[in-house]
């Protein structure tokens, strides 16, 4: 069965056996995207969190076919070294992973987050960034989540002002 979708701004078409095969994989196995990580198989850590239609998802329990005619984004395409998202930027600025296993899913929630919520309060994360860290840096992750929130400010007027 071919499945296709754009991912990271590009149009993919892959050739799947199984519909149900876990969203994960392809990206991992197929399209060599190795960005989102394996965490639990169960949609419970958020490791392998990523954007589909900007919505975050588990992609570890999300099937394939589901991502007919969508746009994923990974943390591949969520920035770059020469021009990292608020998110990626407020990551480095606030030195939050420690072992970094968990953080591409920690920052796909959080770009997720800050599209519905521009300036989260404590209360808005504690809600919505639910992924899970062995090593604990949640209080460096608020920092960085309310620097992105900053960043994202300092952005969005330069935008509008451009388009006026």
């Amino acid at each position: 069965m071919k499945i296709s979708f754009t991912i990271n701004g590009e149009s993919k078409s892959v050739e799947i056996a199984d519909e149900k095969t876990p969203l994960l994989w392809v990206v991992r196995d197929i399209l060599d995207l190795k960005g989102t990580k394996f965490g639990c198989g169960k949609a419970a850590c958020g490791a392998c969190t990523l954007h589909v239609d900007g919505e975050a998802i588990r992609s570890c329990t999300y099937a394939v076919k589901f991502a007919e005619g969508k746009e994923l984004t990974t943390i591949e395409g969520l920035g770059d070294e020469q021009n990292p998202h608020p998110v990626q930027q407020a990551w480095i600025e606030e030195v939050v992973p420690q072992c970094g296993y968990c953080q591409p899913g920690f920052m796909m929630a959080t770009a997720a987050l800050l599209d519905k919520i521009p300036n989260p309060t404590d209360e808005d994360i504690d809600k919505n960034i639910i992924n899970v860290c062995r090593c604990a840096t949640y209080y460096r992750m608020r920092k960085a989540i309310h620097r992105a929130a900053e960043l994202n400010a300092e952005v969005e007027p330069s935008t509008e002002t451009q388009t006026s």
